[in-house]
This record gives C-alpha cells, sequence and structure tokens, in this order.
C-alpha cells in the first residue's frame, strides 16, 4: 500500500497566506493599471489646456512685441528728426556766426589800412618837413658860416 492517502489534502496556514497575498497582489496590480489609465488621461487633458494656453499667450505676446517695435519707430523717428533739426539750427548759427566774424575780420582790416595809409601819408609830411627844415637850417648854417669866414677872412687881411 501506499503512504499516500485519498483524501484531499487540506491547505496549510502558510498556503493560505500565500493565496492571500497573490490575490492582494492582483488586485493592486488592476488598481495600478487603473491610476495608470486616469493618469494618462489627466495628462493628456492638462497637455490640451497648456497648449490652447500657450497659443493664447504667444499670440498675446506677438501683438504686445509689435506694438512695442511700433512705438519703437516712432520714437526713433521722432529722434531723429529732432536731432535734424537741432543739427540744421546748429549749421544756420555756425553760418552766421562765420559771416559775422568775415565782417568783423574786414572791417578790422581795412582800419589797420586805413591806419597805415595816414601813418604813410603823416610820416611823408614829417619827413619833408623835416627835410625842409634842415635844408633851410643848413642854408642858415651856412650863410653864418659864410659871414663868419668873411669876417675871418676881413680880419686876416686886416691883421697882415
Amino acid at each position: 500500500m501506499s503512504d499516500q492517502s485519498t483524501k484531499p489534502e487540506e491547505k496549510g496556514f502558510f498556503e493560505k497566506v500565500k493565496e492571500t497575498i497573490e490575490s492582494l497582489w492582483e488586485g493592486t496590480k488592476d488598481t495600478a493599471e487603473d491610476v495608470k489609465e486616469v493618469a494618462e488621461e489627466k495628462f493628456e487633458d492638462i497637455k490640451e489646456k497648456v497648449t490652447a494656453k500657450k497659443a493664447t499667450v504667444t499670440k498675446k505676446a506677438a501683438a504686445t512685441k509689435k506694438t512695442v517695435a511700433k512705438k519703437t519707430d516712432e520714437v526713433t523717428a521722432k529722434a531723429k528728426t529732432d536731432a535734424a533739426d537741432v543739427k540744421a539750427k546748429a549749421e544756420t548759427k555756425a553760418k552766421a556766426i562765420t559771416a559775422k566774424v568775415k565782417d568783423e575780420t574786414a572791417t578790422a582790416k581795412k582800419a589797420v589800412a586805413d591806419v597805415k595809409a595816414k601813418a604813410g601819408t603823416k610820416a611823408k609830411a614829417i619827413t619833408a618837413k623835416a627835410k625842409t627844415e634842415a635844408t633851410e637850417a643848413k642854408k642858415t648854417v651856412a650863410a653864418k658860416t659864410a659871414k663868419a669866414a668873411t669876417a675871418v677872412k676881413k680880419k686876416a687881411v686886416t691883421t697882415k
């Protein structure tokens, strides 16, 4: 005979624990799969919402960028216009100052030329007067010398 009994064996404590753990494991697996599916769906929903908001923000940013560029262009144009006006005014003023300086220089040169001409005329007059006076003085001295010489000759003739 065999030692094995024909009755079904009763499960032991560890086998019952093992079956309980297996059933818990399968339940946990199913729950994990369900959670995974729900998370994926949520992720897709959030992704769609973010994409929609991102497009809106991008449109607003583009509009703001255009506005800023337009204002920058306006300010730049105004600054260029103002700079051109200031430059034109400065050039006009510089030309006026240059013309005034040229006029003053010409007037000063004319005054110098007049002074030189007057000085030359006066110098010539003084020179002519001095020559005349020198000639007269020479004549006077010559006449006195001649008289003195004659007087000395007469004395010399008389003393001889």
